[in-house]
């Protein structure tokens, strides 16, 4: 595809843009104030916004697309990968999406971080998160613009230590001091695994196929699943490994839920915006691959409705307000995995869309709360007494003394469970009718998550904002100021109208999306599941308030309604299943011990004895041959009488 749009040789501005803002703040920034560095950051990515628009506007020209080729890369022999930035409706989308929910967080995070670096004691790292914040973009815009595998898995890598480096902001924070450094660490070395099995896809795909360029590996899978399927089958499935990495899915969503670590708008980017939409988008990408190997197609939609009904499960029994967020995220990842695994690219790519708004919103509306009750914290009379203040047992009644943020996170939440007119409900309901005709039993496994998943944000609804203040932070939070509520009111209007961009009747996102997917299935809206999707829905949530409304929680340690029906149960929940303790025991500690053996008995046992031992020799010899260098000339005479008698002798006796 050559360059047929002027427009479309923007593309590179949507990775330089945020470079510059980078540049700016980490070598000027410093002598700039808060608001001057937060918004260089956050025009950075607008423009970056703004470069996504004109590209879909040049798309709607020439829809089917070109590469943009930026520089020479990679020249070996026969082997060339170069820098090609690829421009087609399904890398704009993502596009629009990283860029314009992203500068939200970032317009947001110039309020949120101004209260924040202040409540843990550093200013100072103010510019940081901005210049960390930037690169995040970059690296995610990277991943998505890349017409190549290669060029992909370096912004792959990227977002990895974007989310490495963001989640361990607070390093010296958390339990022990270093909780969030251990939270980082742990999304770093998890996200390792799903890497390596990518890259070992990357290898097959090179060995096989002789080139790492989308559209040329695409043409020939079908070829190569006819000739080898087994290799196709492999290269899948690696791919899956790495997906359940970056998208938190069965066995590696473990990082996610401890990436709470980091930010609220750090939280808010990678679960809305960015890395973890990167593993939905790899597997849309590779359509092409998928449909011909049935197997993996049928193992990703497995692994994905099984992740949404065990992170909607554990979210029932959480009780910090971002966890449950976090929860909630691994199970509609777990939608959005299982409809590109099932052949329904454009009803998970709609979900992403959608969960972008939806999500991004709670999150940030999460972290005004969680800002309004440290200044009621700090502002109380008893703020000594420490508190959690994103431990929801210790909120309640903040809608009277919040009313912004509350109406935003209602709307946010009645979105996510999937209440009609609103975008949530257009969106799971494409991949409820996707998984009715394709896969009944996954249909089952996602239907009863969607009850959960309305069970579980009825129930935060009820714990943070109805009922009495059950804390003194809770009773004298304050609403947060307009550079919060603001993005958040945008944010809400997305998750109203959301549902516009593919609506039954016009399917504008089905139509352009064909253009780069072309496998694309119409999914007809079927009114039987829609109704059960709204029926279930509205089920949760009036279960929810039976729980929970009617007998508002009177104090932070009253038993929970839901433990009192589920008893044994939901302790289960909330340890979270116990996952965490069986790593610990069938991989950490083995791994542990494993370490243990090797830095003990084999380095420094074995190798430094070795390496010891030749050292202890050679100054052995060489004490005693300083024996012979003592200065005296006749001791140097005799050395060299003997070795002429040795010599003689030796070629006498020869």
């Amino acid at each position: 595809m050559t360059v047929t749009e002027p427009l479309f040789r923007l593309a590179p501005g949507v990775v330089f843009l945020p470079v510059v803002g980078i540049l700016l703040n980490l070598f000027l920034g410093e002598r700039w104030n808060e608001k001057v560095v937060g918004w260089i950051a956050s025009l950075a990515t607008v423009g970056a916004f703004g470069v996504a628009v004109a590209l879909a506007v040049g798309l709607t020209r020439h829809p089917e697309g070109a590469v943009v080729p930026l520089l020479t890369w990679i020249h070996i022999g026969d082997f060339r990968v170069d820098w090609v930035f690829r421009v087609d409706t399904l890398s704009v989308v993502m596009m629009l999406v990283v860029a314009g929910v992203g500068a939200l967080i970032h317009i947001y995070s110039i309020g949120y971080m101004h209260e924040d670096v202040r409540h843990q004691g550093d200013p100072r790292r103010f510019r940081r998160f901005f210049v960390f914040l930037n690169l995040f973009i970059a690296a995610m815009m990277i991943l998505v613009s890349a017409n190549n595998f290669l060029m992909l898995f370096v912004g792959w890598e990227g977002v990895g230590l974007c989310s490495y480096l963001l989640i361990g902001f607070w390093f010296e924070k958390g339990a022990g001091g270093i909780g969030n450094a251990l939270a980082a660490k742990k999304a770093f070395v998890v996200n390792r695994i799903g890497d390596f099995g990518l890259l070992i896809a990357l290898f097959l795909i090179f060995a096989n196929f002789g080139t790492l360029d989308f559209e040329a590996v695409f043409r020939q899978a079908p070829q190569l699943a006819q000739v080898a399927p087994g290799i196709l089958t492999a290269i899948t499935l690696f791919m899956l490994l790495g997906v359940t990495g970056k998208s938190a899915q069965i066995p590696l969503y473990v990082w996610l839920p401890d990436a709470m670590a980091g930010p609220t708008p750090v939280s808010a980017l990678i679960h809305a915006a960015t890395m973890v939409t990167a593993g939905v988008y790899l597997v849309a990408r590779s359509q092409a691959l998928y449909i011909e190997v049935p197997l993996a197609q049928s193992t990703v939609t497995w692994v994905g409705g099984l992740t949404a009904l065990l992170a909607a499960t554990i979210a029932l029994g959480q009780y910090d307000i971002k966890r449950v967020l976090a929860y909630s995220t691994i199970s509609q990842l777990g939608f959005m995995v299982a409809a590109v695994g099932m052949g329904a690219a454009v009803a998970g790519m709609f979900h992403l869309v959608t969960h972008a708004f939806f999500k991004a919103l709670l999150f940030l509306s999460a972290g005004s709360v969680i800002l309004g009750m440290e200044r009621g914290h700090e502002s109380g009379h008893h703020h000594q007494v420490e508190i959690d203040v994103q431990d929801m047992r210790f909120m309640g009644g903040l809608r009277q003394r919040m009313p912004v943020t509350f109406w935003v996170y209602l709307i946010g939440a009645l979105a996510l469970a999937g209440v009609a007119p609103l975008a949530g409900f257009f969106s799971k309901d494409e991949i409820l009718a996707a998984a009715s005709a394709k896969f009944p039993a996954v249909f089952g496994l996602l239907l009863f998550s969607a009850l959960l998943t309305a069970l579980y944000m009825g129930r935060q609804l009820a714990l943070v904002f109805f009922g009495e203040p059950r804390s003194e932070a809770a009773e004298k939070a304050t609403e947060s100021a307009p550079i919060v509520t603001v993005p958040l009111i945008v944010l809400a209007v997305l998750s109203v109208l959301g549902g516009l961009i593919n609506l039954p009747g016009s399917y504008a996102l089905e139509h352009w999306l064909e253009h780069t997917l072309h496998t694309v299935e119409a999914i007809p809206f079927q009114v039987s599941i829609a109704a059960s999707s709204l029926a279930v829905a509205l089920a949760g949530l009036g279960l929810a308030w039976w729980l929970y409304g009617r007998r508002p929680l009177p104090s932070p340690r009253e038993t929970d309604p839901l433990a009192r029906v589920l008893d044994g149960v939901y302790h289960a929940l909330e340890r979270k299943w116990w996952v965490d303790e069986i790593y610990h025991a069938l991989v950490v500690r083995p791994y542990h011990g494993l370490a243990h053996v090797l830095a003990q008995v084999v380095d420094l046992g074995f190798i430094d004895g070795i390496v010891n031992g030749i050292g202890y020799v050679a100054r052995r010899l060489a004490l005693w041959w300083r024996q012979w260098q003592n200065g005296y000339v006749r001791s140097y005479a005799l050395s060299i009488v003997v070795g002429v008698v040795l010599i003689v002798a030796y070629l006498l006796l020869r």
